[in-house]
């Protein structure tokens, strides 16, 4: 096989034995490195661990890899486990942090680990996994990381080798094997230069017919049109049923695919499905993560088919899910982060942007960005596609979890695992500090609520650190034998409470049940007294608290009801409430794999899980249908 350079370069370090971490534009071909390591893998009987940052993006490298390498690949993502002793193991980042900690001997037989997306280990919510993940790294084991464009790669080679006291090498690509082209659609004319924006006068909205036409005139198909919001890529999908891109013999071959994969995924009665019929015809369709799992892997299928000509979707689509096309069009520059509205991101930019050139296909890429000058000027516009790529920083946040497995093993002394992070390696003193005091303070609440006695983890302690996340709701309920006496209803409803977390203003659209009404008022008993100890230790962000958003639509679904009547008792999108439902399902594994498990609870959870795991919900059966 004939490699790129950075290619070349990376497989020699690793022939040599090296560590990794390549840095290198989104489809310049960094997977090309991963097969290689997997490979030689499989051929020297040796194991390999291959992490992703989403459900969505580990299922299609497992769809991918089992396709090129068969029975030698295997998945475990806490809703799925297929084939968990294969010699190439995919997994989630948690589960593999949550193996380094819990059962780090059952990493004995993979000499590797994959860390695709490594960049990922700023993501506020997820990035201490990452940082965990490497912090724990067993010292048999050589790493891979793959990463979008980021200028500080080399201080997170030089914090993994200060820790690990092995040489990490750092490989750099700059450019993209298929350039891009960008152009601008500003009061309804599209220019192809940033200094032009500032001549147009005329006023008027942009309209998506037009950048459509021009499209389809300088031949742009296929095309990903990035939105920041699910209505607004339906809505928009649907302003396009006046098109037609489709010629007679794709028509017929986009529906006959439609068809059977519909017929295959059970979806044939789907009412989102039955909705989305008339775009397919028309080679149109819209993707986001509140829609079914099992209808987004159809849409996905068909756009990798290429007969798909115009899918509207959310960013999601851009995180490392192989889907390229000849052009992306970004609906706006801004988006939604954490709590408030800003300017895209640079490197949140080019992930999507860098769908647009399908190598060895095109031999550029066209990037269409949509401007209202009331909202961006074009200085920001420039920053945003001409600027450097954002660093990586940590997000370190230490959970109970984490903190109970770590005393387990090295008691008071856990402090001087802190100074081994990538917060300590990259902050100021005064940092630094804080985050030391904010573990000291979970650490001593732990203490103060029983979870550590005599340099030792109690029961409850035992309980808790299996349950990363939930871990001092769950585990009190668990203390107070709440958990013992509830039923698989009380207990599949307690799980979808403690993973469930609403939207701003989100209300309850049906009335608990007299049994959830108990458990809510013992859930917020609890929780309120956990609270007030965290304001008092200083600790934040505070423990999630339990929402029972679900509860009705998570009974119903207990009772055997059908998954377009329990959709109706819920105001979440139905993806949404499969994602939930998944989650509560890996919640009621983890609470089952805990040591502190009694028998009792044990069988009722296999039944709750059993129940709520069935038909859309069921990940793996998907997995293996598809």
């Amino acid at each position: 096989m004939n490699y790129d350079h950075f290619q070349q370069e990376s497989i020699d370090f690793i022939n040599q034995g090296y560590s990794v971490i390549v840095s290198a534009p989104t489809g310049a071909g960094k997977t090309a490195i991963a097969e290689h390591v997997i490979t030689s893998s499989i051929q020297n009987n040796i194991g390999v661990i291959y992490t992703a940052p989403i459900k969505a993006l580990s299922n299609q490298k497992f769809r991918d890899f089992q396709a090129q390498f068969g029975d030698h690949v295997g998945i475990l993502t806490g809703d799925v486990s297929i084939n968990p002793s294969a010699t190439v193991l995919i997994m989630t980042t948690e589960i593999f942090r949550n193996k380094v900690l819990d059962e780090p001997a059952s990493l004995e037989k993979y000499s590797w680990i994959i860390f695709d997306e490594i960049h990922y280990i700023d993501n506020p919510e997820r990035g201490t996994v990452w940082e965990e993940s490497l912090i724990f790294l067993p010292k048999h084991m050589q790493l891979l990381g793959l990463s979008a464009t980021i200028p500080n790669i080399k201080q997170l080679a030089e914090w993994i080798e200060s820790i690990h006291s092995k040489p990490v090498k750092t490989v750099i690509e700059d450019k993209r094997p298929v350039p891009l082209h960008f152009f601008f659609q500003c009061q309804n004319e599209i220019v192809d230069k940033l200094e032009h924006l500032r001549r147009l006068r005329s006023n008027k909205p942009n309209k998506i017919n037009y950048l459509i036409n021009y499209l389809r005139t300088k031949e742009g198909l296929p095309a990903i049109y990035f939105v920041f919001g699910r209505r607004r890529a339906e809505e928009l999908s649907f302003e396009l049923l006046n098109y037609n891109f489709l010629n007679n013999k794709e028509k017929q071959q986009i529906l006959d695919l439609w068809d059977s994969l519909c017929q295959r995924f059970d979806l044939k009665s789907e009412k989102t499905a039955q909705e989305m019929y008339p775009l397919i015809q028309r080679g149109i369709a819209y993707h986001h993560a509140g829609m079914l799992p099992t209808l987004k892997e159809v849409i996905e299928r068909l756009f990798t088919s290429r007969l798909l000509k115009v899918i509207f979707t959310t960013e999601t689509f851009a995180l490392g899910i192989n889907m390229p096309s000849r052009s992306v069009m970004f609906d706006d520059l801004r988006k939604f982060y954490g709590r408030y509205v800003r300017n895209l991101k640079t490197r949140d930019f080019y992930q999507m942007a860098g769908r647009a050139g399908r190598r060895g296909i095109d031999t550029e890429g066209f990037v269409y960005c949509r401007i209202n000058p009331h909202k961006i000027n074009s200085d920001e516009v420039r920053r945003i596609i001409y600027g450097k790529p954002e660093e990586v920083r940590s997000q370190l946040n230490t959970s109970y979890a984490t903190i109970l497995n770590l005393y387990q093993k090295y008691q008071d002394d856990l402090f001087q695992v802190y100074p081994k992070s990538l917060h300590y390696f990259q902050s100021r003193k005064n940092d630094q500090k804080e985050a030391l005091r904010l573990i000291e303070s979970k650490l001593k609440l732990l203490k103060e609520m029983n979870y550590i006695y005599n340099g030792s983890l109690t029961p409850k302690g035992q309980f808790a650190k299996a349950v990363y996340g939930y871990e001092l709701i769950l585990a009190e309920l668990h203390e107070e034998k709440i958990l013992e006496q509830l039923d698989e209803f009380g207990l599949g409803v307690v799980a979808a409470s403690a993973v469930f977390e609403p939207r701003k203003n989100q209300r309850m659209i049906s009335a608990c049940s007299k049994d959830t009404r108990k458990i809510k008022i013992a859930c917020e008993e609890i929780y309120d007294s956990i609270k007030q100890k965290e304001r008092r230790y200083r600790i934040y962000p505070f423990s999630k608290e339990p929402q029972f958003h679900l509860s009705s639509a998570m009974e119903a679904w207990l009772r055997g009801t059908s998954f377009d009547k329990t959709i109706r008792l819920t105001d979440t999108d139905e993806g949404e409430l499969v994602r939930y439902f998944r989650m509560s399902v890996q919640i009621l594994r983890e609470i089952y794999a805990s040591t502190a498990c009694s028998q009792i609870l044990k069988d009722r959870i296999k039944e709750a899980t059993r129940v709520i795991n069935r038909d859309v919900v069921d990940a793996e059966k998907q997995l293996r249908e598809g």
